[in-house]
C-alpha cells in the first residue's frame, strides 16, 4: 500500500518534477543514482525552509542591531536630558536660596521697622498724655485767674462805691490778673496745637504700622509659596535616585553615609563667641523649612557624587547587541553579560574607580578588573587593547580598551561583569536600575 501511494505522488509530480538521475563514473564502473520526483520535491522543500530560516535569522539580527542602537542612543539623550535638569534644579536652587536670603532681609528689615514704628507710636501717645495733662492744669490754672479777676473786679467796684480799698490798688491787680490770663491763653492754644500734631502723628504711625504688619503677612505668604516649590522639586528628583540604588540592591541610607564620611572636610580660622545679652532663642519655622531644604539638596548632591562611583552605565556605546545573558550555561555559571561587537570599539569605565588588574587572563584573554566604591568591581575580558595600567585612577566615561577576541571567545565581542564583595551579580540589575533615570 504505501508503495503504491509513493508510486502515485511520483505520477502526479512528473510532469514538473521528471526523473533525474547523477551518473558517478570511476576508472572501472560507472553508477547512477535515482532521484524520483518526490525525492526531489523533498529536496527542494528543505532547500527553500533553509534558505527561509537564514533570510528571517538574519532580519531579526539586523533588526536587533538596530533598535538596540536606537535604545542605547535614546538612554544616552535621557541621560543627557538628566543632568541637563539636575543643573537646572542646581540653579534655581541657588537662585531660591538667594531669594529666601534676600526675603527673610527684607522680613527682619520690615520687623525693624515695625519695632520703631511701635516706639515712635508709643512715645507720640506718652507726649500727647503728657499735653492733656498740661491742658488741664493750664485750664484750671485760667479758671482760678479768671474767677479771680472776677473777684478783683467786685471788689474794685465796691471800693469805688465805700473807699474801702483804693481804686488804684485794685486796678493794678486786675491788670496783672488780666495779663495771666492772655498768657495762659496762648499758651493753652499752643498746647493744643501741640496736641492735635501728636494725635495725628499717633495716628500716621498706626497707619504705618498696620501697613507694615501687612507687608510682613505678604511677604510670609510668598516665603511660603517658594519653600512649596523648592520642597517639591527637591522631592521629584530625589524619588527617581532613591528607587534607582534600591532597584541595584544598595541601601540609599548606607551609600549617603559613607559619601558623606569621604566629603565632610571642615577648617578655617575660628572667630571669637558673640554672646546675646537676650538670650538664645531656637530657629523659626522658615529657618528650619529652609535647612531641611538645603539637607534635600545635599543628599541630591551626593547621590549624584554615588551614581559617578557606581556601575550604573553601560560599558559600550553605539552598535552593539546582547548574545549572552548573566546565568548557568552548560553546568557552568556564566558570570556576566556578553556585547557583541566589531573589533576595536572603545570600552568606557561605568563609573570612577582604580584599575586593579590589567593584562592576559586565561579565559578571559586580555583583561581590565576596575575597584570601584562600595565593595563594587567590575571586569571586562576578550580586550584587543589594554589603555590603562594597574594602579591608573579612571574617571566615570574614560576609555581604558577596546573590545576583541582574545581568550576563550568565539567573536570579537565584551564579557562584561560586576561583583559586589567579590560575588558576581547580574549586570542588568545595575543597568534596568538606571533606566527611569538616565
Amino acid at each position: 500500500m504505501p508503495r503504491r501511494i509513493l508510486d502515485r505522488v511520483n505520477t502526479v509530480l512528473d510532469p514538473w518534477l521528471p526523473e533525474q538521475r547523477l551518473f558517478l563514473k570511476s576508472e572501472d564502473a560507472t553508477r547512477f543514482v535515482r532521484m524520483r520526483p518526490l525525492t526531489q520535491a523533498v529536496t527542494l522543500f528543505l532547500a527553500g525552509m533553509l534558505f527561509l530560516w537564514s533570510v528571517i535569522a538574519t532580519s531579526l539580527l539586523f533588526i536587533d542591531g538596530i533598535s538596540s542602537g536606537g535604545a542605547r542612543e535614546q538612554a544616552q539623550i535621557a541621560k543627557a536630558q538628566f543632568e541637563s535638569r539636575l543643573d537646572i534644579l542646581a540653579r534655581q536652587r541657588d537662585q531660591r536660596a538667594t531669594e529666601a536670603l534676600a526675603a527673610q532681609d527684607r522680613f527682619q528689615m520690615a520687623l525693624g521697622q515695625v519695632s520703631q514704628m511701635q516706639s515712635q507710636l508709643l512715645a507720640s501717645e506718652e507726649r500727647r498724655r503728657e499735653l492733656e495733662t498740661g491742658i488741664d492744669v493750664i485750664q484750671s490754672t485760667l479758671k482760678r485767674t479768671m474767677a479771680e479777676r472776677d473777684e478783683a473786679r467786685e471788689k474794685l467796684a465796691a471800693a469805688r462805691g465805700t473807699g474801702a480799698e483804693s481804686s488804684e490798688r485794685l486796678t493794678a491787680r486786675i491788670g496783672d490778673m488780666g495779663g495771666t490770663v492772655d498768657l495762659l491763653t496762648v499758651a493753652l492754644a499752643r498746647t493744643a496745637t501741640e496736641r492735635d500734631q501728636a494725635s495725628r502723628a499717633a495716628t500716621a504711625a498706626r497707619e504705618e504700622a498696620e501697613q507694615a504688619e501687612l507687608d510682613r503677612r505678604l511677604l510670609e505668604e510668598r516665603h511660603d509659596e517658594i519653600f512649596d516649590t523648592l520642597e517639591g522639586a527637591v522631592r521629584i528628583s530625589m524619588e527617581p535616585l532613591d528607587r534607582m540604588f534600591r532597584k541595584a540592591g544598595m541601601n540609599p541610607d548606607d551609600i549617603l553615609s559613607q559619601i558623606r564620611r569621604g566629603y565632610s572636610g571642615t577648617g578655617g580660622p575660628l572667630l571669637p563667641a558673640a554672646i546675646s545679652s537676650k538670650g538664645f532663642a531656637g530657629p523659626d519655622a522658615d529657618t528650619a523649612r529652609a535647612e531641611g531644604i538645603l539637607q534635600r539638596l545635599d543628599e541630591m548632591n551626593l547621590y549624584r557624587i554615588a551614581v559617578d562611583k557606581l556601575p550604573f552605565a553601560i560599558p559600550l556605546r553605539g552598535g552593539y547587541r546582547f548574545t549572552s545573558p548573566f546565568g548557568y550555561r552548560w553546568g557552568r555559571l556564566h558570570a556576566g553579560v556578553d556585547l557583541a561587537g566589531p573589533v576595536g570599539m572603545d570600552v568606557h569605565a561605568p563609573a570612577d574607580g582604580v584599575v586593579a588588574e590589567a593584562g592576559w587572563e586565561n579565559g578571559y584573554g586580555n583583561v581590565i578588573k576596575l575597584r570601584h566604591e562600595f565593595g563594587v568591581s567590575t571586569v571586562y575580558g576578550h580586550l584587543s587593547k589594554i589603555r590603562v595600567r594597574v594602579g591608573q585612577k579612571v574617571s566615570r566615561g574614560e576609555v581604558i580598551g577596546d573590545t576583541g577576541n582574545t581568550g576563550r571567545s568565539t567573536g570579537p565581542h565584551l564579557h562584561y561583569e560586576i561583583r559586589v564583595g567579590g560575588a558576581p551579580i547580574n549586570p542588568m540589575t545595575f543597568i534596568k536600575a538606571a533606566q527611569d533615570v538616565f
